[in-house]
This record gives C-alpha cells, structure tokens and sequence, in this order.
C-alpha cells in the first residue's frame, strides 16, 4: 500500500466514528488527507490523529471534493442523504448503517468472509450488522467444510450498540440504583442498569424484530445461499461493550467438536478460548478492545446428531462496526478496486 489516499469519516463524533480514527492510525492505513465529518453543532471540536488536532467539518457537498474513501458512521438517514453525493464526487463509501445492506447492486461483506463481492460495488458498500459479523466470521469456517442448514441464534447486546450516549447512560443508571434512586431511561426504552430486555427495534407482523432479521436476510446474502434456515432472539443486556451469542448450528452430516475447534484454531479472525477444566469460555470484558471474535463452549448438540453448540464474544464497536469498515477499506486498496466495476449513475436508485 505505497499509494496514499483522501479519507474522510462521516458521523466522525459518535462511538463508531472514534473508532475508526483509532483504527486508521493503529493500522497504519495510508492516509494523505483526512477529513472529519459530522453535524453543524460539532463544529469548532477537535479531534486527535498522529499527533495532530484535526477540525471537525459540518457536512456538505463541498466536503466530500477530492475524497477517495467516505466511511460513513452516521446512520441511516444520513447516509441515504450523502451517500449519493459522495459517489458522484468520485468517493466509495463503506457505510456501516443499514440504508443499503439488502440492495441487490450494493456488496454486503466482511472480508473474511465474502471479499469477492468487493470486485462488484457501485461506489458504495454496506457494512452488515454487528451481530451478523461476529456470527459469520465464526461459521464461515466451518460452512466451507459441511453446510450450515440451520441456525439457532441467540444475542446478548451491549448498550455499545445504541451508542456512546446509551454506554453512559447504562453508567449513570447503575449508580443511581446503588443510591437507592430510580434509574431513568431516556436513550434506551427501559432502564438496562442491573436489567435486560428484548431488542427494541420495530417487530413485523410474525414477531419478530428488525435487528433479529437482519441476522436472518444479512447472513444469507454474505453467505450467497437462501437456503439456511435462521432464526434469532436478540437481547439488550447490561454490559457496556461488546455482544454475545450462543448458537445452535445444524449441519449436512455430523461434525465433530473437535474437528470444528481445529478449524477455528486457525481460521482469520477467530480466536479460541476454551478451559474446560476452569469452566473459562469467551467474555465481553475480554473481548473489548480485541480485534478477534472470541469463540469457545464448542459441543455436540445432545438434540440432533448433527448439530454444534458454540458461545462467542467480540467487540461490537471494533470487529462488529469501524473494525470491519476499515478492512474493507484494505482490500480496495490492495485489490485497486476503488474505481466501481460498473459506471455509477446518479439516477439510478440506490
């Protein structure tokens, strides 16, 4: 990576945003010029990179001139504003919210995963939910070796995936309940300090919640398959940063624990922790700050001969969000597929 290139953060302000600074810098990523985006009311902020106070800049269309990578952070709303521009002014966007995951013309890839689809943007690519990459960076290994058929997914989400606000706000609920007072809840639903609760995105008509089927649709269009069957329940819980989840995996034919933990003893990504004897298995407070999706509690699963139990943490802000963004960042530049496969039309809609 002898090039150097124009970068630009969108959403540079939230949880996410500083982030991928850190991780821009800690990775050495060839930056020439560096833009820090966000609304007006951040304007006048600074923000530190390699030792330099770096502004904050209101976004508009002037802003995104000369830019060659946008990684949006933002959200959804702004991204379906801005992503558009931005493309036209001859960027490629890697937007982590969900505005374009399951449009057909937009790549959904984590790359140790799919970074084929990378060859076939549009000027944009979408980087898929926090749940879905942590899941699939650990069953992609094994889904090389046996089918996956089924998947029975169960979350265990930080307060880092409703922000930096809602982190805070878990904090400032526990010590009001360790006085004695009423916890107040104004970035979350209900109060998570000391409680959990089912996600509380919107349900659809069979009862399930959006963030449940983004692991459903997600996974199938990184894996390229319509035919695993998926279900989810996602759970808020009162841990600041970094998800769980237990998975239950159905298989073609039988597949041997230890099989699998060889395989994801060695596969990218993946980091297997594993004391049987200590009853030690992955945790969301060793997982923060890891670059690795932690894995481990690998077994057969007594209900089906072809079934495996597994526990996984990772970092939802790091692996599942700014981690996942600026690799894939990496692989247009290595692969120089920053200039789309195909001319991007600006009425085309997206």
């Amino acid at each position: 990576m002898s090039k150097s290139y124009s970068v630009a953060i969108l959403g540079a302000t939230g949880a996410v945003g500083t982030e991928l600074l850190e991780l821009l810098e800690s990775r050495n990523f060839p930056v020439s010029n560096l833009k820090l985006l966000a609304s007006q009311r951040s304007v006048g902020r600074t923000l530190s990179f390699k030792g330099e106070n770096l502004p904050i800049e209101a976004v508009s269309d002037r802003a995104f001139e000369g830019v060659d990578i946008v990684l949006a952070s933002a959200g959804g709303s702004t991204s379906k504003t801005w992503a558009a521009t931005a493309v036209e002014k001859g960027a490629v966007v890697i937007d982590n919210s969900s505005a374009f995951r399951m449009k057909k013309e937009v790549p959904l890839i984590v790359p140790e995963v799919n970074p084929q689809a990378a060859a076939n943007h549009q000027g944009i690519i979408a980087n898929p939910n926090c749940t879905t990459i942590l899941m699939t960076v650990a069953l992609w290994p094994l889904h090389q070796v046996k089918p996956v058929q089924r998947i029975v997914a169960a979350t265990y989400q930080s307060a880092s995936g409703a922000g930096a606000k809602a982190m805070a706000e878990v904090k400032t609920q526990a010590s009001a309940i360790l006085q004695g007072q009423t916890p107040v809840a104004e970035v979350l639903p209900y109060p998570l300090a000391f409680n959990l609760f089912p996600h509380n995105s919107p349900l659809n008509d069979e009862g399930y919640c959006e963030e449940e089927m983004k692991m459903v649709n997600e996974t199938r269009k990184i894996f390229g398959t319509e035919q695993i069957r998926i279900t989810a329940t996602c759970v808020r819980v009162p841990v600041l940063r970094a998800h769980s989840e237990a998975l239950n995996i159905e298989f073609e034919t039988p597949f041997s624990p230890d099989e699998a933990r060889e395989i994801l003893s060695r596969s990218p990504g993946v980091k297997l922790v594993e004391d049987w004897r200590a009853n030690y298995f992955p945790m969301p407070i060793e997982a923060t700050g890891q670059d690795e999706v932690l894995v481990g509690r690998i077994r057969q699963d007594i209900s089906h001969p072809c079934g495996l139990e597994l526990w996984l943490c990772g970092d939802q802000i790091r692996k599942g969000a700014a981690l996942n963004a600026v690799q894939i960042a990496e692989l247009l530049v290595e692969k120089n597929l920053l200039r789309p496969a195909i001319a991007y039309a600006p009425s085309k809609k997206i």
